[in-house]
């Protein structure tokens, strides 16, 4: 497929930038789980992959990771650049397609909210794993697909094209992604030689309580997004002849 989902975000800049720093999903849901499941990073190699207007890049460095970072949007690219004041390494790739990245370069690879725009989510695992260094981790947010097949009917098990309209001060935005069955997205992980470690549902961080309540309240009844984390199993070593 031809279509450059991410062009959205080019469209959106500046104000995605500001609507994500604060945003009841982006802030107080989605970036604090994913980071829990992240855990320390401390002097680990992050690749921030798809890492939009930079804002988990900021949480990393502030963390003590060593990261690095790609968009294949050129509007997030430069956004984040901005952001990280040019101590990051960011470069323009696509989800999916060949990363500039030599094998086994990361301890760890956060992918958040992004998987789903990948017109090829298998090649994009495959890039993952490659990078990853064994016994490495990535970590990756989505959109929960029951939510979505329960907002967008149709039948849960087929892959589908949809689109969402965001309502931004700039205008309403389409945004189209993929939407697909929790065991085809676990497929595409596995089928890439990953091992599923965890797969949470996410609540949301006490910090919503009082800043987005009615959010808040639906976020503890029911999922929104979903998380894998992710193991590049360790190769095993060589059997040894029986004495």
């Amino acid at each position: 497929m031809g279509e450059n989902l991410w062009d959205a975000y080019d469209g959106m800049g500046p104000v995605f930038q500001q609507h994500a720093a604060d945003s009841a999903y982006n802030a107080h849901y989605d970036r604090p789980a994913v980071l829990a499941a992240l855990g320390p990073v401390t002097g680990r190699r992050v690749l921030d992959a798809a890492c939009g207007p930079g804002l988990y890049l900021r949480e990393l460095l502030e963390r003590g990771a060593e990261v690095a970072a790609f968009d294949a949007s050129p509007v997030m690219v430069y956004l984040a650049t901005q952001a990280t004041a040019g101590q990051v390494r960011i470069d323009q790739a696509a989800l999916g397609g060949p990363l500039p990245y030599p094998d086994g370069a990361f301890d760890l690879v956060v992918c958040a909210l992004a998987i789903h725009y990948a017109n090829d989510r298998a090649a994009a695992f495959a890039e993952f794993r490659r990078v990853l260094r064994p016994g490495g981790a990535a970590v990756v947010s989505t959109q929960h697909p029951v939510m979505d097949w329960l907002r967008k009917g149709g039948s849960y098990f087929q892959t589908t094209l949809e689109t969402d309209i965001w309502h931004t001060p700039a205008g309403d935005q389409p945004v189209r992604f993929w939407r697909e069955p929790l065991s085809a997205l676990c497929a595409a992980a596995t089928g890439a030689g990953f091992l599923i470690e965890k797969l949470i549902e996410p609540v949301p961080a006490e910090t919503m309580r009082d800043r987005y309540p009615e959010d808040y309240e639906q976020l503890t009844k029911e999922p929104g997004f979903l998380i894998l984390r992710l193991l590049k199993p360790v190769t095993s070593p060589p059997a040894t002849a029986d004495r």
